[in-house]
C-alpha cells in the first residue's frame, strides 16, 4: 500500500516539474520541440522559418538532406516547393493587368483562341480562383504517358484541352493544376517570354530571391535537399518526372529565406501595388453568392478566430507549406524532402504559436 501511495506521490511531483517547464520553454525551443518529434535525426527532413514583421525570428533543420550519403540538413538547403508555384503563377497575371498587357476578366479565347470552352465565357478570373471547370490533367488516367515528356506549354495545353468540363463555370470550387497551366501559358503569350524568364526576371530578382529556380534533377544545385518517397515501409528515392509537365502549376525551387523575401515583397508592394494586391486576397464567391476560401494563389483560411493566408505544395519527394497572419504579420513557412510527411498541420500549429506568444508578449 505504501509502495503504491509512493509511486502515485512521485509520479505527481513529475507532473508538477513537466507542467513548470512547459511554461519556462521559450518560444524557439517549444518549436524545435514539436519539429525534432515529427522530423526524427535519421529520417528524411525539413526546414522551418518563423517570421514577425517581415524578419526571422526563428530558423532550423530537422533531419536528412540526403540519406545515402547521411547529409544533415541545413537551414539554406534548396527544396521543390509544388502548389507554391501557384502564388507566383498569379501575381504574375496581376502584374501583366497592371501593366496592361491583360485584363482579368478576359476570355482565355482571346490568347488561346482554339480552346474548346464548350459555348461558356471561361475568363482568367475563373482560372485563378479553380471555379472554371476544367478538368484537372493531374487527375487523368493517361497521365503517366506523358510524365516524362518534356513537352511545351501549347502540347501540354492540347494533352487535356478536349476533356469534357467537369461543371459549369463559376458553379463550384475545385482546385485544378489545369488552370494555372493556362495561365503560364498565357504569360507567355501575352509577355514574350518564357515562363520561368518572366518570372525571374520580374519576381526572382526584384525580391532579391537568388536561391530561387526552375526544378530540374539534372543540373547540379547548390545546396539541394534530395526528395524521398515511401511505399509501405520502405524509403525510396523520388519519383523521375518532367519538370514540363508541372510547369507554372507546381515546378518552382526555392528556401526559406527566399520564400520570406517573397512574402515580405508582396507585403511591401514591391511587385504589385495595393489596388491590384488587394484582388489577390478577395475571398471570391460562386455563381450562387457561396464564397470559396480562395484568392488569386492563395488559400484564404481562418484559423482558431486568426486570418491566414496560406498555400501548401506536394510533388514527387516534397511537401511546402506557407502560412501568413496578416493581422498579426506572422510568417511561417515548411519545408519537407519527403512526401510521407507533410508540413501543413504543425506550420498552421506554429504560426498560432507565434500569434499567441507576441499577444501575450
Amino acid at each position: 500500500m505504501n509502495t503504491m501511495i509512493n509511486k502515485i506521490i512521485t509520479t505527481a511531483i513529475l507532473l508538477v516539474f513537466t507542467f513548470d517547464s512547459c511554461f519556462e520553454l521559450t518560444p524557439e525551443s517549444r518549436i524545435d520541440a514539436i519539429l525534432s518529434q515529427k522530423y526524427p535525426s535519421d529520417n528524411p527532413g525539413a526546414v522551418f522559418l518563423v517570421a514577425k514583421d517581415g524578419k526571422p525570428i526563428y530558423k532550423n533543420a530537422f533531419g536528412k538532406a540526403n540519406l545515402e550519403l547521411d547529409v544533415d540538413m541545413k537551414p539554406d538547403y534548396v527544396f521543390q516547393i509544388g502548389s507554391i508555384t501557384k502564388q507566383f503563377t498569379a501575381a504574375a497575371i496581376i502584374m501583366l493587368a497592371e501593366q496592361g498587357k491583360l485584363s482579368i476578366t478576359d476570355d482565355i479565347t482571346k490568347f488561346i483562341p482554339d480552346y474548346p470552352t464548350q459555348g461558356q465565357t471561361i475568363t482568367l478570373h475563373h482560372l485563378l480562383t479553380h471555379t472554371s471547370g476544367i478538368m484537372n490533367y493531374t487527375r487523368m488516367k493517361s497521365i503517366n504517358s506523358i510524365a516524362k515528356e518534356d513537352l511545351t506549354p501549347k502540347e501540354l495545353v492540347d494533352f487535356f484541352k478536349d476533356e469534357p468540363m467537369d461543371f459549369n463555370r463559376g458553379e463550384k470550387f475545385q482546385y485544378s493544376n489545369s488552370g494555372y497551366i493556362l495561365l503560364g501559358y498565357v504569360i507567355e503569350l501575352v509577355s514574350g517570354m518564357g515562363y520561368i524568364d518572366f518570372v525571374e526576371r520580374n519576381i526572382f530578382e526584384k525580391a532579391g530571391m537568388k536561391d530561387s529556380r526552375f526544378a530540374s534533377d539534372r543540373k547540379i544545385i547548390k545546396d539541394r535537399a534530395y526528395g524521398y518517397q515511401q511505399s509501405g515501409d520502405e524509403l525510396l528515392n523520388k519519383r523521375h518526372i518532367s519538370f514540363n509537365i508541372t510547369y507554372s502549376a507546381g515546378s518552382l525551387m526555392s528556401t526559406v529565406n527566399d520564400l520570406l523575401k517573397w512574402q515580405n515583397a508582396i507585403n511591401n508592394n514591391i511587385l504589385i501595388g495595393e489596388e491590384l494586391k488587394n484582388l489577390i486576397f478577395t475571398n471570391y464567391k460562386l455563381n450562387d453568392g457561396e464564397s470559396i476560401g480562395y484568392g488569386y494563389g492563395w488559400h484564404l483560411k481562418n484559423i482558431s478566430g486568426i486570418r491566414s493566408w496560406e498555400h501548401g505544395g506536394s510533388i514527387f519527394g516534397y511537401k511546402s507549406m506557407a502560412v501568413y497572419l496578416p493581422d498579426n504579420d506572422i510568417y511561417v513557412v515548411g519545408l519537407t524532402n519527403c512526401d510521407c510527411n507533410s508540413p501543413t498541420q504543425v506550420t498552421r500549429e506554429i504560426a498560432l504559436l507565434a500569434a499567441q506568444f507576441f499577444r501575450e508578449d
